[in-house]
């Protein structure tokens, strides 16, 4: 029985987390950075919350209205 059970897949695992949050650090460095210079604008992007625009309906149909709830004033 070898003594390394395990222990070769956790160490990969854990270098190869360790590369993927580097990446993310010099990414987020850079964005910082970007925005610092006035490339990009502050803040997290926003996208559009529109369906059509982004593609859920299909070609010239309109989105779903919604009615108000009846309310019974008697």
């Amino acid at each position: 029985m070898p003594d390394s059970v395990g222990k070769r897949q956790r160490r990969d695992a854990k270098a190869k987390k360790a590369v993927a949050r580097e990446d993310r650090r010099l990414a987020r460095a850079k964005r910082q950075a970007d925005r610092d210079a006035g490339l990009i604008e502050p803040g997290t992007p926003i996208e559009a919350s529109d369906p059509a625009a982004l593609g859920l309906l299909p070609d010239g149909s309109e989105p779903p209205t919604f009615a108000e709830p009846a309310t019974d004033d008697a």
